[in-house]
C-alpha cells in the first residue's frame, strides 16, 4: 500500500511534538535526579536548521546526561543517509529528532538511550519521500532480571496497539542493531529499534513516534528509583568505566545516527553529548569466572525473550 504523504502542517505537528517531548524528558529527569538542573544550548547549523542542546552534570544520580533536539534540513543528503538508499542521492532534505544518553554515576542504574526521528527527503517533479525511526535501549553494568523485564514490558505495551508482531519485530531489530560486530557482543540488553518506517500511512507512523517516545519515561523512571541507593566502591566503578568504553566504541564506528550527524556538518558537541564522563580500557581484560561481572557477559547481554521468561 502506498503511504500518504505530509503536508506542512503535518511536519510542523511532528517539530511541535519534539520540542514538547524534550522539555518534558528533561524536567521529569531533573526532577528524579534532584541534585542538578539542565543546561540549555541553543545552536544554529550553517548549513542549515539547528537546534537545543540540554545537559545535566554531576547530580546526584545523573554523572552526565543529554536530551537534544535538532531540526537541520540541507541540499543534498550525506553519505551515511544515501548508502542504503542510493536513490535519494542528490535530493534536499529535512531531519529532525530528538536524542537522548543517560549516564548514571552509581553503576547499579543503567545507562539509557533513546531517540525518535523524522526525516523527509526532497526534489523537484518527484513525490517526497519520508521516514520515522526510533526507539530505547538499555545498558546495564551490574544488571537486575527485574529491571531488564520491566524495561521490555514497556516496550511491549508501547507496540501493543499497532498489532501482536510489532514488539517482537523491534525488539529482535534492536537486538541485531546494537551489536558490536568487533566485539562479537550486545551493547545492553536491547529495547524497541525501528527505522523507516512509513508504510503505515503518516497519520498512524507519527502515533506509533508519540507511543515509543511518550514509554521512555515510563521505562526509566522506575528504574532510577530501585537502584539509586545501592551502595557501590571502587570495583564496580572501574566496571561500569570499562563498560562505557564499549558504548563509546559503539557509537563512534556503528551508530548511524552519530555517522549522519557528523557528515552532515551538524554541531560535533551536540553530536558527541551522549558519550560518557569517564571511560576505561584495559588490554584484553576479563571477568573473573562467576564473578557478577562474568555473569552481565553471559546472562544478560545474549539476546533473550525476557517476557516469555517472566510469564
Amino acid at each position: 500500500m502506498k503511504a500518504d504523504l505530509p503536508s506542512a502542517t503535518d511536519v510542523a505537528a511532528v517539530k511541535d511534538y519534539l520540542m514538547a517531548l524534550q522539555e518534558r524528558i528533561c524536567t521529569a529527569l531533573q526532577a528524579a535526579d534532584g541534585g542538578a538542573i539542565f543546561s540549555a544550548d541553543e545552536w544554529q547549523r550553517p548549513g542549515g536548521g539547528g537546534g537545543r542542546s540540554r545537559i545535566i552534570e554531576n547530580g546526584a544520580v545523573l554523572e552526565k546526561g543529554g536530551v537534544g533536539f535538532s531540526h537541520v534540513f540541507g541540499d543534498s543528503l550525506p553519505p551515511s543517509a544515501s548508502a542504503h538508499r542510493p536513490e535519494l542521492a542528490g535530493r534536499g532534505f529535512q531531519a529532525m529528532g530528538v536524542s537522548l544518553v543517560m549516564h548514571p554515576d552509581n553503576p547499579f542504574v543503567p545507562t539509557s538511550h533513546a531517540n525518535v526521528r523524522f526525516f523527509i527527503a526532497e526534489k523537484e517533479d518527484a513525490e517526497p519521500v519520508w521516514w520515522f525511526g526510533g526507539g530505547f535501549d538499555l545498558t546495564p553494568y551490574y544488571a537486575s532480571h527485574e529491571d531488564c523485564v520491566h524495561w521490555h514490558r514497556v516496550a511491549r505495551d508501547a507496540c501493543a496497539p499497532f498489532g501482536d508482531e510489532v514488539y517482537p519485530r523491534f525488539k529482535r531489530w534492536c537486538d541485531e542493531y546494537f551489536f558490536l560486530k568487533h566485539r562479537n557482543e550486545a551493547r545492553g540488553i536491547g529495547g524497541l529499534f525501528f527505522d523507516d518506517l512509513n508504510q503505515w500511512g503518516f497519520a498512524r507512523s507519527f502515533e506509533f513516534l508519540r507511543a515509543v517516545g511518550d514509554a521512555y519515561l515510563q521505562a526509566y523512571l522506575p528504574i532510577i528509583e530501585r537502584r539509586r541507593h545501592t551502595s557501590f566502591d571502587e570495583q564496580h566503578k572501574r566496571f561500569q568505566e570499562y563498560r562505557r568504553g564499549r558504548y563509546v566504541e559503539f557509537n563512534l564506528v556503528w551508530d548511524r545516527g552519530t555517522l549522519f550527524g557528523l557528515q552532515s556538518g551538524g554541531r560535533t558537541e551536540s553530536i558527541l553529548m551522549s558519550l560518557p564522563p569517564t571511560v576505561r580500557w584495559g588490554y584484553d581484560w576479563q571477568p573473573q569466572p562467576g564473578s557478577e561481572e562474568a555473569r552481565l557477559l553471559e546472562e544478560f547481554l545474549p539476546p533473550r525473550d525476557w517476557l516469555a521468561e517472566a510469564n
